[in-house]
């Protein structure tokens, strides 16, 4: 069997991985890729496959960068079933027209530009008809039920504990009588997360794909209800807002889960609390939907509140865009949860515009900013930074509470594989930047002594009765062009390393100097997206 690298390698998103066998095709995920406008780009490139030609796609969970691609998938010709957890399922009936619908706002928007210059319109990525068209090739499957995806695949779903119906993948291919396990763990969340159940032990597996998104570091520890408390506190004293961009699944519940204990206990005063995105209104509503996958604690919150798991008498969701406008013009203290969870698109960008230049106002951000995101760049210190065309001062205190990542850090990941009674002959590993990917490596090298890989986008791990070996990228074999570009992005890459140690040379003399080359970095990163995108 051969499995290829097709998304989310030496990046976070964009998870999508081809397991070809003697007789199936089967697709892991097919996720959209997020970021920068030079990584968004990928997502218009074809298939690296005909999607007639896939037998069957898994998906574990209800992401954008793992299923948001999926109504292409379908619109380019793949006619089979998509199998998911029933509640992923359910969420992405509200995420994927929600997709295409920033899609079709999108290219409208670009056309608009396009044509001033007098260049071709831009077509959306898929329309929201081919989005609902795609929700009906879903398949909702339980967790811990075998089902055969294809004539020789098996699968079965295990909880993840990343978000809500998220599942750890366990797909067994049978060749030439030999039967072989593999796992792909999507994303795995951390244990002791409120709501959802902790990630499912595995007892064994022969190959593993595995997450990296916090593969070179751990969460920071501590009690984030008391850091939240603690934000909040500061924040009304001083008589500001708190905007924190929220993920509206996952991310966003968890809040409300958390304000609900503070102000129950009334650790925070009574301010509004508001959601100001559609799509988490909506996923909130599913979450509340199925409480049968709540774990122990909020059962038995939502038993002791007469079936509801959230009570909060001052929080309301925004309706209309005249609702969402109107929060920015009533100055008093209040919360304001609203999407991207990385500040890259969505309402919350209205409110970062008119909050951030605010001394007396907070940021908090809640899950993981990927390279080249608006979320990164204020995490990293920006001092001004641009939103919707306009440049804004960054004056309000910016935090950052890792510890309430829906993502298990290094030494969850390694405590959780540990749990396995027999030892994997290798391990993937994927949705990781670059540097967190190749330190997870080398820690499950240390801790497990295992075998490991980092793939390339559009490398394969052939595998057969004998053990495995890579099969660098076809995908630009023969194409001396790419080749050449790979080669000199290799050169690049050896630069940027020496570069970065002249930076930390340059900050330990001179730390008053970090502003400053920041300033310089981000008017390259600038010029190099204007380059691109007039591709």
């Amino acid at each position: 069997m051969k499995l290829t690298f097709l998304g989310a390698s030496q990046m976070v998103t964009g998870s999508c991985f081809l397991l070809e066998t003697k007789n199936s095709k089967v697709l892991v995920d097919c996720g959209m890729f997020q970021g920068s406008r030079v990584v968004s780009l990928l997502n218009r490139r074809p298939f690296a496959f005909n999607p007639a030609d896939i037998d069957a796609v898994l998906l574990t969970h209800a992401h954008i960068d793992h299923c948001g691609l999926i109504p292409k998938l379908i619109a380019e010709g793949y006619k089979g079933k998509v199998y998911a957890t029933k509640v992923t399922a359910e969420l992405c009936s509200i995420l994927l027209p929600d997709s295409a619908h920033i899609q079709e706002v999108d290219a409208e928007n670009a056309t608009r530009k396009r044509k001033r210059s007098g260049r071709p319109p831009t077509e959306a990525l898929y329309t929201v008809d081919q989005a609902y068209e795609a929700l009906g090739h879903f398949s909702p499957c339980n967790y811990g039920e075998e089902f055969a995806a294809a004539g020789d695949v098996k699968v079965k779903m295990q909880r993840a504990g990343h978000i809500m119906g998220s599942a750890l993948v366990e797909v067994y291919v049978e060749e030439e009588g030999l039967t072989t396990k593999l796992l792909f763990s999507g994303d795995v969340g951390q244990p002791g997360q409120p709501i959802v159940r902790d990630p499912d032990v595995i007892d064994a597996a022969d190959y593993i794909v595995i997450e990296s998104t916090y593969g070179d570091e751990d969460h920071e520890q501590g009690d984030p209800v008391a850091e939240l408390e603690r934000v909040v506190n500061e924040t009304v004293e001083r008589g500001g807002n708190i905007i924190i961009p929220a993920f509206a699944v996952g991310r966003t519940q968890l809040l409300l889960y958390y304000l609900q204990e503070l102000l129950h206990e009334k650790r925070i005063p009574p301010i509004p609390i508001v959601i100001d995105s559609p799509l988490a209104t909506k996923a909130t509503d599913i979450v509340l939907r199925n409480p049968q996958e709540y774990d122990e604690e909020a059962t038995e919150i939502y038993k002791k509140q007469n079936n509801k798991l959230m009570d909060i008498p001052q929080l309301r969701f925004t309706q209309s865009v005249d609702e969402s406008r109107a929060l920015n013009e009533d100055t008093g203290p209040k919360i304001i949860i609203s999407a991207s969870g990385m500040a890259d698109a969505g309402r919350v960008l209205h409110h970062l515009k008119h909050n951030l230049w605010r001394p007396e106002c907070s940021v908090l951000f809640v899950g993981f900013q990927a390279q080249g995101t608006l979320g990164r760049n204020l995490l990293e210190g920006a001092s001004r930074v641009r939103i919707m065309g306009e440049e804004i001062r960054v004056a309000a205190k910016i935090y950052n509470m890792s510890s309430l990542s829906a993502h298990a850090d290094r030494t969850q990941i390694v405590d959780w594989l540990k749990g396995m009674k027999t030892r994997p002959k290798g391990f993937f590993i994927v949705h990781g930047e670059i540097d967190a990917a190749r330190a997870f490596s080398s820690e499950l090298n240390r801790a497990m002594g295992a075998n490991t890989y980092v793939p390339a986008y559009g490398d394969s791990a052939v595998i057969d009765a004998e053990g495995w070996h890579i099969k660098e990228s076809e995908l630009v074999t023969g194409e001396p062009a790419i080749q050449e570009l790979r080669e000199y992005l290799a050169n690049i890459e050896k630069r940027y390393i020496e570069y970065k140690l002249r930076m930390e040379h340059v900050l330990t003399t001179s730390p008053t100097k970090l502003n400053d080359l920041k300033r310089r970095v981000d008017r390259i990163v600038k010029f190099i997206d204007n380059i691109f995108s007039d591709l």
